[in-house]
């Protein structure tokens, strides 16, 4: 239950004054629908002004505060042309107060003539005369205006105006309550942050760093603290160990022989595996570097051990493809391997469903639908997710209760985290990390090359295609968009491509049906067609080793994390593969430095932490797209200073000061409820 104290934050907005259906849209646009969204909404900059007697003093494009007196307003006939209020300063200098549109209406009321009023705003030149735009205040004498030298800007939805969010913002703040600290005191005093209260009004006022800080440690602390209580309740569930005698995992077909970081990750598996406390384990695997091996290995010491083992693909087509790849590895040990997705239907559903109960069946691969609660096990001990970053804590969580005991757990990620994020998204998994490709693997060569060549590009790809080789063209939008016209969509290119290639061409967007997408896939990857043209759906895992170019169009679009990705799905063969980044004519500084990183390095985990260095790390926390909540409050660079501190207090604060319980755990449980990570207090006994 969440603690009393809290309740006038989680109350709906609606309960806020001027809150009505009509503002409330916008609200919920901008994802506050309580008070404490409200509170926590946090200025996105400051306009700083200067108080000045005079026009004289300030400088064209500066913000100001200025006395005047008005003279004259102009305008009004025509409702599309300016609305202007003449006014002078106290030494006769003429300014216009300049108004568009409606806002005129507000002008007639708040400037009559020959009064006196306090202007706030950006003085700018127009033609041979200064002028302020759509005052951001205009004040009476003796209103408060010099107390608005440093205001906030918020992040606005269509139907707000910053005074508006601002009243609102006050509202919440005064009903924020006094809450108990629960960071360690040393820290507090070393750091000299303000208290929760204090530090939250703060933050709005002004750019006070420390209280802005203050606020990134709380949620990253609330944030590490919840995944070790995740971490605490799994290692004090009774799982199954698992000790396999290698019978199976003797009689594999390798396409190559381990790598040393392979042996590392299976040796770290194996010794999870042998414990009764389930297994919770991150493996971090470069593009190629042959986790689907690792995976596999994992799950025969299951088969071994006289249990089941099952996979967890995102969508049909990877699991699809799994199953082919574990089948053939697998065919010479006898192991039972199977695919179940939610295309199985009347006989063959049946066929499965009585395998996975009767134990007959060894491995399933499938999508969600192996946990429907139809679906029952007759000893299922060991799951594999791929790809990670789709799958939440909420998801892992709901695993454990799949097996008569809880499953051991091997999540799989295509995309190199960097450690600061791992922490941040996985602190209560172990992680394993695959940092060398296997002998067989390729260099991919990359060329950077400028938009002007498509021409011969073209030509090139004809050559390819006569010499019977596949080939990938990305695009970053499915539609010609309003921007500029060389915006190159999937749908123009690819009726371009379709005019020299024909029936070689298919693609793949997000927008088209499953059925149309998984079609031309299946087209492509069985060699029907020779050319796929795709959006970036096709970034994750999808194999076709005889496909041998990739042609990124519009590259400099693209993350670091992502051009990785899309540059992994050719080299998967023994032909020598080429990637080719198309760029635009106008580069900045940032992405004329990551498409040379693409071209220098191939290593993901390097990529990695350069791409949170250049732009932040919005598409590598992935928790975007998995419906997790992602930090609100701390941005990258808080992330990277503050969380390795956060994660060291949360794992004292459950180990030495005995988790949640005593004063400071008390006030440790309100931050986990204050920033919803309440699945962590849950996991605790009766919590």
């Amino acid at each position: 239950m969440r603690p009393d104290i809290l309740n006038p934050l989680f109350a709906e907005v609606e309960t806020l004054d001027g809150v009505g259906p009509k503002m409330k849209k916008p609200l919920d646009r901008l994802g506050l629908t309580r008070v404490r969204d409200v509170a926590y909404h946090l200025p996105e900059r400051f306009v700083t002004r200067r108080a000045v007697q005079t026009v004289d003093e300030a400088g064209e494009g500066e913000q100001i505060v200025l006395k005047l007196t008005v003279t004259e307003h102009r305008g009004g006939r025509n409702p599309r042309a300016p609305y202007r209020v003449l006014a002078q300063d106290s030494i006769g200098n003429v300014i216009a107060l300049t108004y568009f549109g409606r806002a005129s209406y507000t002008a007639k009321k708040q400037l009559p003539v020959g009064e006196v009023r306090w202007v706030a705003g950006k003085l700018e030149r127009y033609g041979d005369m200064l002028q302020i735009v759509h005052p951001d205040h205009v004040l009476e004498e003796g209103g408060d205006t010099l107390q608005r030298l440093c205001e906030p800007v918020y992040a606005l939805a269509e139907g707000l105006t910053q005074p508006r969010i601002a009243g609102l913002v006050e509202q919440a703040l005064a009903r924020a309550p006094e809450l108990p600290e629960w960071n360690d005191a040393n820290q507090v005093e070393r750091e000299d942050w303000p208290k929760w209260r204090e530090a939250l009004k703060a933050a709005h006022k002004g750019e006070d760093a420390k209280a802005r800080d203050r606020l990134a440690y709380d949620e990253l602390l609330a944030n590490s603290l919840a995944l070790m209580l995740v971490r605490a309740d799994n290692r004090r569930r009774k799982g199954q160990p698992l000790i396999g005698d290698g019978s199976y995992r003797g009689k594999l077909a390798l396409p190559f022989p381990l790598t040393g970081a392979q042996k590392r990750s299976i040796a770290e598996i194996e010794g999870d595996l042998a414990q009764e406390a389930p297994m919770l384990r991150l493996l971090q695997g470069d593009v190629g570097a042959g986790k689907t091996v690792v995976a596999l290995e994992a799950m025969l010491i299951a088969v071994e051990a006289g249990a089941q083992a099952a996979l967890l693909a995102p969508t049909e087509l990877l699991a699809r493809q799994h199953y082919e790849t574990l089948r053939r590895m697998a065919a010479p040990t006898g192991a039972e391997v199977v695919l179940f997705t939610g295309r199985d239907k009347g006989r063959a559903r049946e066929s499965i469903l009585m395998g996975l109960l009767d134990g007959s069946i060894d491995i399933v691969v499938g999508t969600h639908a192996i946990f429907q609660d139809t679906v029952a096990y007759r000893n299922l001990a060991m799951v594999v997710i791929d790809e990670q970053h789709r799958f939440g804590v909420g998801q892992r969580l709901m695993l454990a209760g799949k097996g008569k005991r809880a499953p051991h757990v091997l999540a799989m990620t295509a995309t190199p985290i960097p450690r600061t994020l791992t922490l941040a998204q996985y602190g209560e998994l172990d992680v394993s990390k695959l940092d060398e490709l296997p002998p067989g693997r390729q260099a991919i060569d990359t060329v950077v090359m400028g938009q002007d060549k498509i021409g011969l590009l073209v030509d090139r790809l004809a050559a390819q295609i006569a010499e019977g080789r596949q080939a990938y063209w990305v695009c970053p939008m499915v539609r010609e968009s309003d921007g500029p016209e060389e915006i190159a969509a999937a749908e123009a290119r690819y009726a371009a491509l379709r005019e020299r290639f024909g029936e070689d061409v298919v693609m793949v967007h997000g927008q088209l049906a499953p059925e149309l997408k998984d079609a031309a896939m299946e087209r492509f990857a069985s060699g029907d067609a020779k050319l796929l043209v795709a959006t970036t759906v096709i970034e994750v895992g999808v194999d076709v080793p005889n496909a041998t170019l990739m042609v990124i169009e519009q590259a400099e679009r693209f993350g670091l994390a992502q051009l990785h990705q899309l540059r992994g799905r050719v080299g998967r063969g023994s032909a020598k593969s080429i990637c080719i980044l198309l760029r635009g004519d106008t580069l900045s500084e940032t992405a004329r430095e990551r498409l040379a990183l693409m071209r220098d390095t191939q290593d993901g985990f390097q990529l990695a932490e350069e791409d949170l260095r250049l732009r932040g790390g919005g598409e590598l926390l992935g928790t975007r797209q998995s419906g997790d909540a992602a930090f609100r409050i701390a941005d990258l660079e808080q992330i990277t200073r503050l969380l390795p501190a956060a994660h060291d207090d949360a794992r004292l604060l459950m180990e030495r000061d005995g988790g949640l319980e005593g004063r400071r755990g008390e006030a440790a449980r309100i931050l986990l409820y204050l920033f919803e990570r309440d699945f962590g207090v849950r996991t605790l006994r009766g919590g």
